[in-house]
């Protein structure tokens, strides 16, 4: 494991980690675009618990690699989900977001593969 593959993986899970919680926590920023693109409120609950298991299994991934390549699969379809409902909203200015977000779970995945 290299030092590479830790430090893009703990920001990926950070990063990630800091969405789940922006959902629990409601934040308006995060929320309302939420709400604009027509997601369900009753949904938020279950993105922000899909987000946060995501960054779990990507800091466990250190420690058990398949649980890491596991996570960041799983954090790659969220964030295509993402940008798939983003461009059904029309909102194509906010197309970067979940893209930011998706971009170091990538680099995780590709150096653990790499490895």
């Amino acid at each position: 494991m290299s030092t590479a593959h830790v430090v893009v993986t703990l920001l990926a899970a950070a990063m990630v980690g800091f969405s789940a919680a922006s959902v629990f926590l409601r934040t308006p920023w995060v929320v309302q675009p939420l709400a604009d693109y027509g997601v369900p409120r009753s949904w938020w609950p279950w993105l922000g618990t899909a987000k946060a298991a995501g960054a779990a299994g990507l800091v466990a991934g250190l420690f058990v690699p398949v649980v890491g390549v596991l996570a960041g699969i799983g954090l790659v379809l969220y964030f295509t989900g993402a940008v798939v409902t983003v461009l059904r909203a029309r909102s194509y200015s906010h197309i970067p977001f979940p893209l930011l977000y998706a971009a170091p779970v990538v680099g995780s995945l590709a150096l653990v593969l790499a490895a």
